[in-house]
């Protein structure tokens, strides 16, 4: 079996193919990446793939029995016509299976709802696919915010806009092993999951970093509108208001949700000090 993932050397990407290599063998996975130089770390044999190029994929996707398509970091209006592409080229090279990384969020109430209405497309477009096919929804990641911890510290908060809504948190190694499963094991044809952990609160996750990095972090939750315009001030007009939406989605409860984590996995997801622990390490 020739399993192929695509956008293979970003973090999510890589820890895909990790776990694949340990359960099918290196052989049997193949890279697709942008820029192929870029992605020798890999270990597996890699192949050229930029969503903007149909024929990149139409090449990419030769001899490939399963695709895991991970979606885009373009603007929503691009990324539904990019993942057509895979989509496409994965019919017409006789591709058998494809795996989307989707994610969880409300399609119409805050400022990343644009993002999640084209997931949901692209969603769509592979369930009318014709091919064998598996969603996750993911959850948001866990290590964004532990790789700002120093800037945390700094000061001296987690600042944000959520309030007390509850997000069930996630990681790459979890998803990575996840979306291993679903690639190998046909009783997950059709079916679509929301990988997520168990849901806390920012206050929670403010204390859970306290206890496993001897931090003295606090929780301060701010007006959505000014945390708007404070994360536009400092990343810019798109991932500004990208940010400020997710965190919008978490104070209105669209990011706890059931987690069919297990279902998908075969084990149960990782607390959040165990994957606190483990970036620790």
């Amino acid at each position: 079996m020739k399993i192929a993932v695509t956008a293979a050397n970003g973090q999510l990407g890589s820890s895909i193919v990790s776990e694949l290599i340990k359960e099918i063998g290196k052989e049997n996975v193949i890279g697709i990446v942008r820029t192929p130089e870029k992605a020798s770390h890999l270990g597996v044999e890699v192949r050229k793939g930029d969503y903007n190029s149909r024929e990149d994929f139409n090449s990419a996707l030769k001899g490939i029995d399963s695709v895991l398509l991970i979606s885009g970091m373009d603007y929503p209006e691009k990324r539904i016509e990019q993942h057509r592409n895979v989509i496409e080229a994965a019919r017409q090279n006789g591709v058998k299976k494809i795996v989307y990384t989707s994610i969880i969020g409300d399609e119409k109430k805050t400022t990343f709802s644009p993002i999640v209405r084209s997931n949901r497309q692209t969603e769509k477009d592979v369930l009318e696919s014709g091919l064998n096919w598996v969603i996750g929804r993911n959850g948001i990641y866990i290590e964004p915010d532990l790789e700002y911890i120093d800037t945390y510290v700094k000061e001296g908060e987690i600042r944000n806009c959520a309030g007390d809504g509850k997000c069930g948190y996630t990681s790459r190694g979890e998803l990575g092993f996840a979306y291993t499963q679903m690639l190998l094991n046909a009783i997950h044809n059709g079916h679509t999951y929301n990988l997520t952990g168990e849901p806390i609160t920012q206050a929670q996750l403010a204390e859970l970093i306290n206890h496993v990095f001897s931090t003295n972090l606090k929780f301060n939750s701010v007006p959505v509108d000014i945390y708007e315009k404070e994360r536009k001030a400092e990343l810019g007009n798109f991932v500004g208001t990208v940010i400020a939406g997710i965190y919008n989605g978490i104070r209105n409860g669209v990011n706890n949700v059931p987690s069919d984590f297990e279902k998908a996995a075969g084990r149960p997801h990782k607390s959040a000090v165990e994957m606190m622990k483990a970036f620790k390490k």
